[in-house]
């Protein structure tokens, strides 16, 4: 009695097909760099939505400045316009509440300038994020097609899956020289 079921592949060896090996190595390591590259896409996505989050953070203070300055404005004009029964204290008040607006309005040039600022080094990140998605995406294709070869036995498969796999390698890491 047989002691278990034997499948057909159990009599080949790899002499049958000398494209196992290296192709497997190469799968192997195609699957570490799609790994790497998964992970700085997804790290770079986190960060862009951490920036986009600053930047709606700078211009949320922006727009609070910009409704405190024109309270402010709004007060400064009523003392202007009408008659107080202590005249230099209402002017005094007044241009305490004028040097208040020129400070809001400077205050909101630094927020709008960070807020901006944010905004730019986020289209960076994002930029970045793109070429690591991009690199993931060819290097699967060329894993998927490398292991065709082992279904199909063609070395054109390989050279194939290897050189779509160096273009998302190359794709991937042009995300690093993005400035």
């Amino acid at each position: 009695m047989p002691e278990g079921i034997e499948l057909p592949e159990a009599h080949h060896e790899n002499g049958d097909n000398p494209l196992v090996i290296p192709v497997s190595v190469t799968i192997s390591i195609l699957a570490v760099l799609v790994a790497a590259v998964t992970l700085l896409g997804h790290r770079s996505h986190t960060e862009e939505i951490l920036l986009q989050t600053q930047a709606t953070d700078q211009w949320a203070y922006y727009q609070a400045k910009n409704i405190r300055r024109s309270n402010v404005q709004t007060a400064a004009d009523l003392l202007g316009a009408v008659a107080p029964q202590d005249k230099e204290k209402a002017s005094a008040l007044r241009e305490k509440y004028l040097k208040e607006v020129e400070r809001y309005d400077a205050d909101k040039e630094d927020i709008s300038e960070k807020a901006k600022e944010l905004e730019k080094e986020r289209d960076l990140v994002s930029r970045r994020a793109d070429r690591f998605d991009g690199g993931e995406g060819l290097l699967e294709v060329g894993l998927v097609i490398c292991s065709i070869t082992l279904l199909t036995k063609r070395r054109g498969f390989w050279f194939g899956g290897m050189l779509i796999a160096f273009a998302g390698v190359v794709f991937a890491s042009s995300g690093f020289f993005l400035h």
